[in-house]
C-alpha cells in the first residue's frame, strides 16, 4: 500500500478518536452542568435517554443483521443488480431498524413511542373538523394558551400530526401502526439516499455507501420517532431533484414536480427542515443546471397554498413556536453547552466510520471549490460537495439556538446524508469501520432507553 493511503488511514483514526473525546467530554461536562439544577433537562447528556443495562427479544436479531451486513454487505453490494441493491437495502435497513426496536421489546420499543404525554398521537382526537382544527391551530401553541397543544404538536406545523390523523381515518390508528408507519417509511430513507449518490456522483460510490447506510446507528431513532418519517420525505425530495437535474429518469418533469411537492410537505412536517433547501441549491449548483426549478417552484407552493387556503399561517406558527421554545426547556438549557454537545450527539448518531468520511470530504475543500469553477468534477468531488452542504444546513441549525439537546431525532433528516461520506473510506478496512457502526448501536441501544 501506498504511504498516501496509510497517511489517509491514520487521519482517519485521528478523526475518530477526536470524536470520541468530543463524546467523553459532552458527558463529563455534561453530568457537571446539570448536577446543580438539572439545566439540560436531560438524564444522560448529551442523549435524552436513562442508564438502562438491559437485552430484550430483539438482541438475537440486531446482533444476527449486523454479522450479516459486516461479513456480506460489501460484496453483495457492489455485485448485486441495480434494482436489487435499492430494494435489498431498503429491507435490509428496515431489519436493522426492526431488531433495535425491539431491543426495548414489543411496547416500549414500537407501541408505546408515539403514544406518550408530548408526542403527536395524542392531539388526534382534536382534528374532527380538519379544517376548523387548522384554522385555530395556532391559537393553541404558547403555554398560557386555552388547551395548548403537547410540546411536539406545538413545535412542529401541523402536516406531522395530520399524518397520524390520517392513518387513524383509514383504519391504522394507535400507537403500534404509528409505529410500523415511521419504521417502513423511515427505512426508505436509504433508497432514496442512494439513488440521489447514483444520480450526483457514480453508481459505484453509492454501492461503497449501502453497508454503511443499512448499519448506521441512526437507525435507533429512526426506529421509534416520527423524525424517521421525516427524513425519508427529504431524503426522497433531494432523490428525485437529482433525478431531475441529471435527466436520470423517464420524466425529469414529474420527477422534478415530484420533488417540489414533497419539499413542500417536508417544511409542513418540521419547521428546521426548511434548510434542505441548502442541499438542494448544492444538487443544482453540482448538475450545473437550473432545469427542475419551475416545476420545482411549482410543487414546492402546492403544499403551503393548501394550507394556507385553510386558514393555517406558517410564519406566524413559526414565531409562536419560537416564544414556547423559550418558554420551556429552550428557555433554560444553556447554548454554551449546545451549541457543541449537539456535534457530540451527532457523532452517536453517524458513527465513527462517517466521521472518519467527513474528514476525507472536509480535506477536498479547496480542490472541490477549484474545479467547480471549471465544471472538472469529479464522482467524489461531487459526493464530497453533497456532503459539505448537508454539514452547512447542520451549521446554521446548529447555530440557531433552535436545536438545543433531542438533535439525535431532530437531525435526522441531515444524519442520513451525512453518511453517505463513508463511500469515500477505502475498501480495505471496510469491515472493521462497518463493525465499529454496529457495535457503537448496539452498545446505545443494550446500555440506555433513549427517550425516542
Amino acid at each position: 500500500m501506498s504511504t498516501h493511503h496509510h497517511t489517509g488511514v491514520r487521519r482517519d483514526l485521528f478523526a475518530a478518536g477526536l470524536a470520541v473525546l468530543l463524546v467523553a467530554a459532552a458527558i463529563l461536562i455534561g453530568v457537571s452542568v446539570d448536577a446543580p439544577g438539572h439545566v439540560l433537562r436531560l438524564n444522560w447528556p448529551p442523549l435524552a435517554a436513562w442508564w438502562d443495562p438491559h437485552v430484550g427479544p430483539g438482541t438475537p436479531a440486531a446482533l444476527a443483521v449486523a454479522a450479516a451486513v459486516i461479513a456480506y454487505g460489501p460484496p453483495l453490494a457492489a455485485r448485486l443488480p441495480w434494482r436489487a441493491l435499492l430494494l435489498g437495502a431498503w429491507a435490509a435497513s428496515m431489519a436493522w431498524i426492526w431488531s433495535l426496536a425491539l431491543i426495548d421489546g414489543w411496547c416500549r420499543g414500537i407501541a408505546e413511542r408515539l403514544t406518550t404525554t408530548n408526542e403527536y398521537l395524542q392531539g388526534i382526537g382534536r382534528f374532527h373538523d380538519i379544517p376548523a382544527t387548522l384554522r385555530d391551530f395556532t391559537h393553541h401553541i404558547l403555554v398560557g394558551a386555552p388547551d395548548n397543544w403537547p410540546a411536539h404538536i406545538a413545535g412542529h406545523p401541523p402536516g406531522a400530526t395530520l399524518t397520524f390523523v390520517l392513518l387513524d381515518r383509514i383504519g391504522l390508528g394507535g400507537g403500534a401502526w404509528a409505529g410500523v408507519f415511521c419504521i417502513t417509511a423511515g427505512s426508505s430513507a436509504v433508497a432514496a439516499v442512494l439513488l440521489t449518490v447514483r444520480s450526483l456522483a457514480s453508481a459505484t460510490l453509492a454501492r461503497r455507501a449501502a453497508p454503511y447506510l443499512v448499519l448506521a446507528p441512526a437507525a435507533i431513532w429512526i426506529g421509534t420517532s416520527a423524525d424517521g418519517y421525516f427524513a425519508a420525505v427529504a431524503a426522497w425530495t433531494i432523490a428525485l431533484l437529482t433525478r431531475a437535474a441529471t435527466r436520470t429518469t423517464r420524466s425529469p418533469a414529474a420527477a422534478a414536480l415530484g420533488s417540489g411537492l414533497l419539499f413542500g410537505l417536508t417544511a409542513y412536517l418540521s419547521y428546521g427542515l426548511t434548510l434542505f433547501i441548502v442541499i438542494a441549491a448544492a444538487v443544482l449548483l453540482l448538475t450545473r443546471t437550473p432545469r427542475p426549478l419551475p416545476l420545482f417552484l411549482t410543487g414546492a407552493s402546492a403544499v403551503p397554498l393548501a394550507f394556507a387556503l385553510t386558514g393555517f399561517n406558517w410564519w406566524e406558527a413559526y414565531h409562536l413556536l419560537v416564544e414556547r421554545y423559550y418558554q420551556g426547556a429552550g428557555g433554560v438549557r444553556p447554548y454554551s453547552y449546545f451549541v457543541w454537545a449537539n456535534l457530540a450527539c451527532t457523532v452517536l448518531v453517524i458513527g465513527l466510520a462517517t466521521v472518519a468520511g467527513l474528514r476525507r470530504s472536509l480535506a477536498r475543500t479547496p480542490a472541490i471549490v477549484q474545479r467547480l469553477r471549471t465544471g472538472e468534477t469529479t464522482a467524489a468531488d461531487r459526493l464530497a460537495a453533497l456532503v459539505l452542504a448537508t454539514l452547512l444546513a447542520l451549521a446554521a441549525a446548529d447555530l440557531s439556538g433552535m436545536s438545543k439537546a433531542e438533535t439525535e431525532r431532530i437531525w435526522l433528516p441531515f444524519a442520513v446524508f451525512l453518511l453517505t461520506a463513508t463511500a469515500l473510506l477505502p475498501a480495505a478496512g471496510r469491515r472493521y469501520w462497518l463493525s465499529a457502526q454496529a457495535t457503537l448501536a448496539l452498545l446505545i441501544n443494550h446500555l440506555l432507553f433513549t427517550s425516542w
